[in-house]
């Protein structure tokens, strides 16, 4: 096949599933996976699709990869945030869990610990941390997400704002490149504000494909996490920001 009508197939399968893995094209086109990296780079170059740690995807501003492709993407990536994130929590604290793959990657990784207090409006997270009997878990009241097991609304934001806990967990969907946190449901990122208000400290966990993703919706500023835990250096212009308003930066 030649290399342009494979490339054309090759951004059909993402248009159509969100986001694809390097696996998956080798087996489509039963090519070596060294064409395919040199297939997606050029594709990436030509800013047609958005490369991930083991396949690509399309970046959009008012709608969000599928959830069942973002569970995969930069899984090994989410999985070194979650660890090194989970080294902060001590036994016996309290904190909030917001919506988002990463955040369930951080949940799974929260099992070592001993009598934690969860508040959360993420259907997964309660369901994943629901299996220690000495985690106190609390499913915030409000409108499910279908989608992604997100609970979203006024209901859940009014919820968050009974609560006051020692951390904040959050996810995000983009940074900007003046350190805006963006995301795509406005109903989301109300609840998200309301975290990020009631905990003593605020933690972000974000892989390096958030960094200049962008969407539609602001959140807040990258300026108001205590933490921000990614797997590679961020932009120099977002490391000056963090350095600024004194957030600490945890490359893992």
């Amino acid at each position: 096949m030649a290399q342009r009508r494979r490339q054309d197939l090759i951004m059909e399968l993402i248009q159509q599933n969100g986001f694809v893995t390097t696996e998956q094209l080798v087996d489509q086109f039963k090519v070596t996976p060294q064409t395919i990296r040199r297939d997606l780079n050029e594709l990436a170059e030509q800013k047609k699709l958005r490369r991930h740690h083991g396949g690509a995807g399309i970046d959009s501003s008012t709608v969000n990869t599928a959830y069942q492709a973002r569970k995969i993407m930069d899984l090994e990536a989410k999985e070194r945030i979650a660890e090194a994130l989970v080294d902060m929590i001590p036994d016996n604290s309290s904190m909030f869990i917001n919506i988002g793959t990463t955040t369930e990657t951080i949940a799974k990784a929260l099992l070592e610990k001993n009598n934690l207090q969860v508040v959360t409006n993420n259907l997964h997270v309660a369901s994943i941390l629901s299996a220690k009997e000495d985690f106190h878990i609390i499913i915030a009241g409000g409108e499910v997400r279908n989608r992604d097991g997100g609970i979203v609304g006024e209901a859940t934001r009014d919820f968050i704002n009974q609560f006051k806990m020692d951390f904040g967990i959050i996810g995000i969907s983009g940074i900007h490149s003046d350190g805006s946190l963006l995301d795509f449901d406005y109903r989301e990122v109300r609840v998200a504000q309301s975290i990020i208000e009631n905990s003593g400290q605020v933690l972000l966990a974000a892989d390096h494909s958030k960094f200049g993703r962008n969407a539609m919706v602001r959140l807040g500023s990258i300026a108001q996490a205590d933490h921000v835990f990614t797997d590679e250096p961020p932009p120099v212009e977002i490391r000056q920001l963090l350095r600024e308003n004194n957030v600490e930066l945890h490359l893992v």
